[in-house]
């Protein structure tokens, strides 16, 4: 009896043996899953309160953006700006959402001489009307809280 109990005590302790667990640190894991990741892509867009109900990423984006441009375009008419030559120009701004929900102009591109010459503050004002944007909730990935850039063009016309 102790000759089979040995037996079977030594098979189980040789068979243990062979069963090997491969432990895979948090680094790894964190490091396997951010390669899988679209990192250029979000799950949800920044958003106003007005656009938060809006579930397609597509029609969150146009929602956010139909917003920003809108206030844009408000705060520059409240400007009352006087010109002397018509205008008809577009600029493209580069429009950053922080993780905190906070919105600044990265960049400014194809700002023309004639626009700059005929409205001094124009970059001033947009800085201004991005400033006075209602709150702003982030883009998520994963849900959590991400840095969004938004090139949006402003179109310029004046008489």
């Amino acid at each position: 009896m102790k000759r089979i109990l040995l037996l079977v005590f030594s098979l189980l302790i040789l068979s243990a043996c062979n069963f090997e667990t491969k432990k895979i640190s948090s680094e790894e894991v964190l490091d396997q899953e951010s390669k899988a990741l679209n990192w250029k892509e979000v799950d949800e867009y920044p958003a106003f309160e007005d656009c938060r109900q809006e579930t397609e990423l597509s029609g969150a984006k146009e929602c956010f953006e139909t917003k920003v441009a809108q206030n844009i375009y408000a705060y520059l008419a409240r400007q009352q700006p006087v010109v002397t030559e018509s205008i008809d120009d577009t600029l493209v701004i580069y429009l950053e959402i922080s993780k905190q929900g906070k919105p600044e102009i990265d960049s400014i591109a194809s700002m023309d001489t004639i626009l700059t010459r005929q409205l001094p503050k124009i970059e001033e004002w947009l800085y201004q009307s991005i400033d006075s944007l209602p709150k702003i909730y982030p883009a998520s990935k994963r849900g959590i809280p991400v840095s969004t850039v938004f090139k949006m063009p402003v179109v310029i016309k004046a008489e």
